[in-house]
C-alpha cells in the first residue's frame, strides 16, 4: 500500500467484502467490461467530439502506453487539473490503466494550492489546459518546477508547437502519435484494489485543502451505489457543468455512474443559461448535476422559455440546502422532472432522497445514506449520541468513507475518533421518517455556492499584511450563492484599508478567486466568547444585515 494511506481496518474490510461491496477489482477493470458490453453506444459528447464507449476504451490505451513510454509508473501521483472535456476522460482511464493515481484539482486553483498538492503528495507530473480566462498555466507549472524537483512532466492541453518541450508535451499529439510501448505491456501493470484510484480534495478548515485517498473498491462501489438511486434509464443522458474534479460530478453518478449504466455524459465547460439550456435541447438531456447557486442563475433566466427543456428528468441538487421556493421555481419550469437533493462528501458519506419518496421528505430533507453499511450517528460535543430530532454533529463510516487523509497524521487524530469514524463537522437531525436535515456546520468553513473556504487559510493570509492587527473571516447570507465572505478587521494604530486593497493583496499570492473576500468591516475589536475565543457567531449575527452603502 501507498505510504501514508490510511487502510481500512481488517475486520471490517473483511465485512465489506463478505457482503459483496467491494469486488477486490481495479476501477479499469471494471470499466474494461462497461467499454466491451457498451461498444458502440455514445459515451461522451463535448463541443467538438463525441466518443463511443469503444473510442473512449482505445484512446485511454493509447494515451496510457504513451504514459509508460514517459516513465509513469503505478502509484506515481499526478496533479490534474482540465477543463470538463473528452481529453479529461483520456486521460483519468489511461493513468487507471497503469496505476498512477490522479490529484484531481479545481480549474480555479492557483500556484499557492497546486504547489501544496505536489509538495504533500510527491507529484512527478502535472496536467493542465495551457490557458484558460487568461490565466497562464504553463508558466504556472513552469515556475512550479523551478522549485521542485521532483516535478518532471506537464501534460498539456492545448499546447502550442512553439511551447512544447522535452517537459511539457501536448496531449493531442500524445492521442495522433503511435506510441513505442506495446500493447501487451498494459496487461503487465499490477494494481492493488486497496490502493488509492484517485486522490479528492477536502473542504478542510485547516488552511490548504487535505487529500482524500479513495481507493478502487471503495470509488467503483460509490459510483455503482449513486448510480442506483439515481433512476438511470436506456438512453438516458447527463449533462455536466460543475468541475468535473469535484466529487458530484465525477462519480456521484456523474461520469462514472452514467458510464457504467451503459448512458451518456455530455461534458460542458460553459454555466452560461443559454449554452446549457441548448445542450438540454440538442442533446435531449435527462439528467444534470447543479449546486443551488447555479440553478437559481438558471431559473430566473428570461431564455429558458425559448428551448424546449421537457427531456429533463433529473436535476441532481447537492453543496448546498436547496431552499424550498428555489425548488418550486425549477418545478414550475419543467413539471416533470424531479428535483433530487443529496448530502455528501468528497470523504466518503452519500445520502439520497428516494424518487419514491413522499412530498414531505423529497420538499424539507436530504434523504437517507445509500448502504445499509454507512453507520451515522449524531453526536454532541461530548460524543454522544443526540435524541432522534435533536442537532448534531454527524460522524460516519462505511464501505466507502475513509479512515484517514493523506500524509497527515496528526490531524487524523482530531478527524477522526477512536472507532475509526470520520467527525464530519456537519451538524444535521433526522426526522421522523429517518431522512435527515442539514442544519449547519461545526467547521470553520464559508460555504459559496458550494465551494469550501477554510477562514483560518484567508484568515492567515490577511494577518500578513502590515495594516491589520487582527482578524476573522466569516460567513454573510447572499440569496444566490447562499454564502459570501467578509473579512473582519482590527486596523494597526494610524493604518486604512479598503476591500480593493485587501483583494489586491491577496490575489498576488496565487490563491483560487473564489477564496478572496468579498465585504470587508473595520471594527476597534473583535468580539469575544467567554472562552476568550473570537466570537464568530455574534460576528455572522452582525453580518446578516446587508453593509451600509
Amino acid at each position: 500500500m501507498l505510504e501514508g494511506v490510511v487502510p481500512f481496518p481488517p475486520e471490517l474490510a473483511a465485512r465489506y467484502r463478505a457482503k459483496g461491496y467491494w469486488q477486490d477489482r481495479s476501477l479499469i477493470s471494471v470499466f474494461d467490461d462497461v467499454f466491451e458490453r457498451y461498444a458502440d453506444r455514445v459515451a461522451l459528447i463535448d463541443d467538438t467530439t463525441s466518443v463511443t464507449y469503444r473510442e473512449l476504451d482505445e484512446r485511454s490505451r493509447l494515451l496510457a502506453r504513451h504514459l509508460l513510454d514517459l516513465g509513469f509508473k503505478p502509484l506515481d501521483r499526478i496533479v490534474v487539473q482540465l477543463p470538463n472535456t473528452v481529453v479529461f476522460a483520456y486521460l483519468y482511464f489511461a493513468l487507471q490503466r497503469i496505476g498512477a493515481v490522479p490529484i484531481l484539482a479545481l480549474p480555479v486553483h492557483r500556484r499557492r494550492e497546486v504547489e501544496q498538492f505536489v509538495s504533500l503528495a510527491g507529484a512527478k507530473a502535472c496536467a493542465v489546459p495551457a490557458r484558460a480566462r487568461d490565466f497562464d498555466f504553463v508558466a504556472m507549472v513552469q515556475g512550479l518546477m523551478d522549485q521542485h524537483q521532483e516535478l518532471e512532466l506537464c501534460l498539456v492541453q492545448g499546447l502550442g508547437s512553439d511551447q512544447a518541450s522535452d517537459r511539457f508535451i501536448s496531449l493531442e499529439a500524445l492521442l495522433a502519435a503511435e506510441p513505442e510501448t506495446p500493447e501487451s505491456a498494459l496487461g503487465a501493470v499490477t494494481i492493488d484494489p486497496a490502493d488509492p484510484a484517485v486522490f479528492l480534495l477536502s473542504g478542510g478548515t485547516t488552511g490548504i485543502p487535505k487529500l482524500i485517498p479513495r481507493t478502487h473498491n471503495d470509488y467503483v462501489y460509490n459510483s455503482q451505489l449513486a448510480a442506483s438511486v439515481c433512476d438511470i434509464r436506456d438512453g438516458d443522458v447527463l449533462l455536466l457543468v460543475l468541475p468535473i474534479g469535484h466529487n458530484l460530478p465525477l462519480a456521484c453518478p456523474g461520469m462514472q455512474g452514467f458510464l457504467l449504466e451503459g448512458a451518456t455524459a455530455v461534458l460542458s465547460t460553459s454555466t452560461r443559461a443559454e449554452e446549457v439550456f441548448a445542450r438540454v435541447q440538442r442533446h435531449r438531456v435527462t439528467h444534470v448535476h447543479v449546486v443551488p447557486a447555479l440553478l437559481i442563475k438558471w431559473i430566473n433566466d428570461a431564455s429558458a422559455a425559448s428551448y424546449d427543456l421537457s427531456s429533463l428528468h433529473i436535476i441532481q441538487s447537492g453543496g448546498q440546502r436547496l431552499q424550498p421556493e428555489v425548488r418550486q421555481k425549477a418545478q414550475s419550469l419543467v413539471p416533470r422532472c424531479f428535483i433530487q437533493e443529496n448530502f455528501g462528501m468528497a470523504e466518503g458519506l452519500i445520502m439520497f432522497v428516494r424518487i419514491d419518496d413522499p412530498d414531505e421528505v423529497r420538499k424539507e430533507t436530504c434523504g437517507r445514506p445509500v448502504c445499509e453499511d454507512d453507520e451515522v450517528f449524531l453526536v454532541d460535543e461530548e460524543g454522544e449520541e443526540v435524541p432522534q430530532g435533536a442537532v448534531g454533529e454527524l460522524i460516519v463510516r462505511g464501505p466507502y468513507t475513509l479512515h484517514g487523509y493523506f500524509r497527515s497524521s496528526e490531524y487524523n487524530t482530531r478527524a477522526f475518533t477512536p472507532e475509526g469514524f470520520y467527525r464530519s463537522g456537519d451538524l444535521l437531525r433526522m426526522d421522523r421518517t429517518g431522512n435527515y436535515i442539514v442544519e449547519g456546520r461545526r467547521k470553520d468553513l464559508i460555504n459559496r455556492g458550494g465551494e469550501k473556504i477554510s477562514a483560518e487559510e484567508v484568515e492567515n493570509l490577511i494577518l500578513s499584511h502590515p495594516a491589520v492587527q487582527n482578524v476573522a473571516c466569516v460567513p454573510y447570507p447572499d440569496e444566490v450563492l447562499g454564502e459570501r465572505m467578509c473579512a473582519c478587521v482590527v486596523l494597526q494604530p494610524g493604518s486604512g484599508l479598503v476591500l480593493e486593497e485587501l483583494v489586491r493583496f491577496l490575489s498576488e499570492m496565487d490563491i483560487a478567486k473564489f477564496k478572496l473576500p468579498e465585504r470587508l468591516e473595520v471594527l476597534a475589536e473583535l468580539p469575544l466568547s467567554g472562552f476568550g475565543k473570537v466570537s464568530k457567531k455574534e460576528l455572522s449575527a452582525m453580518l446578516a444585515t446587508p453593509p451600509a452603502r
